[in-house]
């Protein structure tokens, strides 16, 4: 059975770019023989649309899911990626720096 990879890193800001960089591990990781579940291209532009809290809220239950996180850098600069991976911690997941 493949091991899920969650990838956790900012969103707010650059978004485009920060999109950009979580599709490019999504597809590192894809092609390393992982299933990879990211976050930034499952909301992918959708501020606005409900409140911020309900996409932490539930990235949070879909990283319950998984095996590993994946932590891209500049992380420390998103609120949602510091409480993925002290979550990802508490689960006693895998965690991996990009």
């Amino acid at each position: 059975m493949k091991q899920v990879v969650f990838i956790s890193g900012p969103y707010r800001g650059n978004v485009e770019h920060n999109i950009i960089m979580a599709r490019r591990a999504a597809i590192k990781l894809w092609q390393q023989g992982y299933a990879v579940i990211c976050p930034h291209m499952n909301s992918a532009r959708m501020d606005g649309e409900c409140p911020d809290d309900y996409f932490l809220e539930g990235d949070l239950e879909i990283l319950k899911r998984c095996d590993i996180i994946y932590i891209l850098k500049n992380w420390e600069e998103s609120e949602g990626a510091s409480a993925e991976l002290s979550l990802a911690k508490e689960i006693g997941l895998e965690v991996v720096y990009e």
